[in-house]
């Protein structure tokens, strides 16, 4: 190839380097403004998401249905409902103790006195008939005096079995046939007998009042058990409740013995 050829073909690409530079320097600044425009996009966006202020308000009130599985009060964060033991408590405590009462009674009601007493005959037990029941739904017992009771069975033929089981009972009464009753005397009480029934009286005092105090800690447990989900002054304010309430059933069983006790003295 010659000298001129060289130079034609030099010169030829000279010039088209000449035309594609000012065009890859333009694509090259083009390039660069979108790529610093998409940078500003990304550091906007980071900075602060573009979500309406609605979108926001729907998303945040969620978040806290999801979280908030108790109720909470805005003022001060407290829980709002709390679950109140007090009545359930004071229920159970009050029937407990009243059993209690009621037992004591039916016990007291065994001990024989100088007195006559309808009741006095209730825990006997009667065979009639194939069946063993309490005389009182065997018989009507009523008092005709101070030292005198009238025995009438339902069925008349029952009577032979109602007189046996008085008599072999503790009680010491001799009951006498009357027709279609029984006349029961009541024979009057020695001193001795009189100490026992007293010390008899004074023990059923004493269980009658465990039972009550049993009932007392048995809600003073609930109380506790309950814990921090009950609040601190209400537990203060129930155990005191409680409290009030042994010491007003522990006087009833001491005032119940007491009347027992006058009625076995002075016969």
């Amino acid at each position: 190839m010659s000298m001129i050829h060289l130079r034609r073909a030099f010169t030829s690409r000279s010039s088209t380097l000449g035309l594609l530079i000012p065009l890859l320097h333009r694509n090259s600044l083009h390039s660069q403004s979108q790529t610093c425009c998409i940078s500003n996009l990304i550091s906007s966006s980071t900075k602060k998401p573009l979500i309406s202020p609605l979108f926001e308000s729907f998303a945040e009130s969620r978040r806290g249905f999801a979280k908030g599985k108790k109720s909470k009060n805005d003022d001060d964060g407290d829980t709002v409902e709390v679950e109140d033991i007090g009545p359930a408590v004071k229920s159970a405590t009050v029937s407990q103790m009243e059993a209690a009462i009621v037992a004591l009674s039916r016990e007291l009601a065994k001990i024989r006195t100088g007195r006559a007493s309808a009741g006095m005959l209730d825990h006997i037990i009667v065979e009639t008939g194939g069946m063993k029941m309490s005389l009182n739904r065997v018989a009507v017992v009523s008092v005709i005096d101070s030292k005198t009771l009238s025995i009438t069975p339902y069925d008349p033929n029952a009577l032979k079995e109602l007189e046996s089981a008085i008599v072999s009972s503790p009680l010491g009464l001799n009951p006498t046939a009357d027709g279609q009753r029984l006349i029961a005397s009541i024979p009057p009480l020695t001193k001795e007998h009189v100490q026992a029934m007293c010390k008899v009286v004074a023990k059923s005092s004493e269980d009658a009042k465990q039972s009550i105090r049993r009932a007392r800690q048995k809600a003073l447990d609930m109380v506790k058990k309950a814990g921090s989900k009950y609040p601190k002054d209400s537990a203060k304010k129930l155990e005191k409740e409680i409290d009030d309430l042994t010491k007003k059933f522990v006087k009833s069983a001491e005032e119940v013995c007491k009347a027992k006790e006058k009625e076995i003295t002075t016969g």
